[in-house]
């Protein structure tokens, strides 16, 4: 092979490919929300919502920190979404658009 045809770990002589493992390297496995709603009600229905399609996805259970807080104009609902692989987190992240 020439010196021109090298190709790095992350490549493929065939394509340059990108491996995957570069990519979802299980580094990045939070997902995180924030949102003001006009009350807390409907932040709380925000976060059920959101918990149900974490449940969806996760494949062991995805730790759901929340957060309430009044500020201007309502109440501001803050999560994380812990989840045991970045595939996970991404399909999560998919899903909400």
């Amino acid at each position: 092979m020439s010196d021109s045809l090298k190709c790095n770990a992350q490549e493929t002589a065939a394509c340059c490919c990108v491996d995957v493992g570069t990519i979802i390297d299980n580094t990045d496995c939070t997902a995180s929300y924030q949102h003001v709603f006009a009350n807390r009600g409907e932040a709380e229905l925000m976060l059920k919502s959101l918990t149900e399609k974490a449940r969806a996805t996760e494949s062991e259970p995805c730790q759901i920190d929340s957060r309430f807080k009044d500020v201007d104009g309502g109440v501001e609902l803050t999560i994380d979404f812990n989840f045991a692989c970045q595939a996970e987190t991404m399909i999560f992240q998919l899903g909400l658009r």
